[in-house]
Order: structure tokens, then sequence, then C-alpha cells
């Protein structure tokens, strides 16, 4: 008999998560909300400002925008640092437009702790690439976001992430597997950066895992959880509507 070249319990899981997209599930001693959104049969996009030039600033705003359009948000989570001015702190790509460019400078803080990467969305395509490869990759995608540091590389967690570390704040970030499917997660108390990263190689299985934001810039907005944090306001958005 053929053996499955993926476990059963990461089938199931799997099956369970696209056919409701958000959880709140425990890993380890913590609980985390996991929504997953598969980018073939959903739209995964970008937002900042809108048509007028505004900043959206919150999920409100962004959620009627969109329904003015015809469209609904099933899914929005903050999507990486910013300045205070609201500005991506690194390379950020929204609707095919380069808005700001990669950074690569050293420097204090958790974006700089290298390596740092990019969330990126291309139609049904989508991935989490350390900068570095990303940019010598020269791919244009869509849409894209820099942020750090990477959680996991490579199926390992990022070497400058220790298990003895006791800073514990409320973090969010995303991975992605099979090339397609998002996987957005929060944790729902503080955690570690050691203990979320773990959650992205041993419970969600993904390979590599991009660090979003902590503290009380990590939010999100999930309808079908009847979740709607509303910490305002924010930069960049990342944003799920269906396809049509």
């Amino acid at each position: 008999m053929l053996k499955p070249l993926v476990p059963l319990s990461a089938l199931f899981w799997c099956a369970a998560a696209l056919a409701q997209p958000c959880a709140d599930i425990e890993a380890g001693s913590a609980s985390y909300t996991v929504c997953d959104f598969d980018a073939r049969q959903n739209v995964i996009r970008l937002f900042l400002r809108d048509g007028g030039g505004g900043l959206y600033g919150g999920f409100s705003s962004l959620a009627d925008d969109l329904a003015r359009r015809g469209e609904t948000l099933a899914f929005a989570m903050n999507a990486g640092m910013y300045a205070p001015d609201y500005a991506p702190v690194g390379l950020y790509v929204e609707g095919g437009r380069q808005l700001h460019g990669a950074n690569t400078a050293a420097g204090e803080g958790n974006f700089h702790m290298k390596p740092n990467g990019v969330f990126w969305v291309d139609g049904a395509r989508a991935g989490v690439t350390e900068t570095g490869r990303f940019l010598t990759s020269r791919m244009h995608p869509a849409d894209a976001t820099q942020s750090g540091p990477m959680l996991v590389i490579g199926g390992r967690i990022n070497p400058h992430i220790h298990e003895s570390g006791a800073s514990g704040k409320f973090r969010n970030g995303v991975c992605v597997t099979q090339g397609h499917v998002a996987h957005f997660a929060i944790s729902n108390q503080p955690v570690t950066f050691f203990q979320f990263a773990s959650l992205f190689r041993d419970r969600l299985k993904c390979s590599d895992a991009l660090f979003l934001d902590g503290g009380t810039a990590s939010a999100i907005y999930a309808p079908s959880l009847s979740r709607h944090d509303r910490f305002h306001p924010m930069g960049p958005l990342i944003g799920v509507t269906p396809k049509r």
C-alpha cells in the first residue's frame, strides 16, 4: 500500500480550514485565531488608501468602501509595520504599483531582525519569500508587503528566535502552503516569538512564515467569527474578498 505523502492530520486540518475559513485553535499552551484562504477562490489584496487618497486606517472603512463597489470583505488583517505617517516601512506593492521600495538597511526592532521577508500575491498564486531571495528573483507580483522577521525559513525556526525568549505580546503573521493557500494567524493572548513561530512550523506545517506585527497593532476582521478588532488607526491592510 502506498503511504500518504502528507500526514492525515494535516489533510484533515486543511480540509476543515478551507470549509470554514476561520477557527480558534489551541497550540501548545496558547490560543490563536487562524484564517485560511485559497487564492484560487478568493481575491487577496493589499489596501492603504481609498480612491480619494484617504487612509483607510481600519477595517470598517475598508469594508464600507468595498461594499460600495459591490464586494464583500470576508477577512482583513493589518499587513505589516508602518511609520508614524502610516506609510509602509518596507516594500509595498498594491494593484501592481510599487508604492514603497524594499528596506534592506540594518536597524533596531523586529523589522530589522534578519532575515525579514515578503508576503506576496499574484492572482491565484501566493507566497512568503525571504527578502534577499525575493529581490534577486525579480518577481513582480500584483501585491506584496515586506515585514520581519521571518519566523520560519525552510522548515526551521529563524535562528535569531530563541526558545528562551521571555517577551510575550499579541502577534500576527502569515504563511502559504501549496503555493496558493494563505494562512493568517493571530494570537489571542501574549506569546513569545518562539511560541508563535512554532505554531506555523508544527501546527500549520509551513516551510516559510512571516511575522507581520505585534502588540496593539495586531488586529483582524473575521465576520465568520463575529470578530472585528478596532485598533485605530492602522497602516497597510490585507483584505480578502470572494471571487465573483
